[in-house]
């Protein structure tokens, strides 16, 4: 019975608390209308889910959250200092492939979110078949490098997080 009332329970807490921040109040009538989104959105987009994500929520979820957080407020600083104390022509920018071992569409879109969120990278494409991202890197002096990072901090934490 809960199954079915919550088909997918995280997307409606999820849509709950958007709802409360977009209304930046806590009335009881935002309140009601709040569960009303959090309950009525997932019932109705329960059929287009058939193949829904095996999402694990837990330490590794809280995990990545974190590193994802401490990532980006260490790349504003190193971003900051490029800006500040480089000239253009020593930055080494470049275009990275990374080969992917994650096929989820919702998994890719969190790295590319990622990687998009992190100053000084951002995701272009995913290729046709998802198996690549092309991201660009604002200053990469070792490519091969910046991609084995990329692969070990966030993909192999995403492989743990979507089964």
């Amino acid at each position: 019975m809960i199954r079915r009332l919550f088909p997918h329970p995280a997307l409606a807490v999820l849509l709950f608390l958007v709802w409360i921040l977009l209304a930046n109040t806590l009335a009881a009538g935002t309140i009601v209308m709040a569960l009303l989104i959090g309950v009525i959105v997932p019932l109705i987009t329960a059929p287009y889910w058939r193949d829904k994500p095996l999402l694990h929520i837990g330490w590794p979820l809280l995990g990545y959250i974190g590193l994802v957080i401490w990532d980006i407020v260490v790349a504003n600083f190193q971003v900051a200092r490029l800006i500040l104390f480089r000239r253009n022509r020593d930055l080494n920018s470049c275009w990275l492939v990374i080969p992917l071992d994650i096929r989820r569409p919702e998994a890719i879109t969190t790295l590319a979110g990622t990687i998009s969120l992190t100053p000084g990278t951002v995701s272009a494409d995913v290729s046709a078949d998802g198996h690549a991202l092309l991201v660009h890197a604002l200053d990469a002096a070792d490519p091969a490098a910046e991609v084995a990072r990329i692969k070990s901090r966030y993909e192999d934490r995403l492989k743990r997080i979507f089964r």
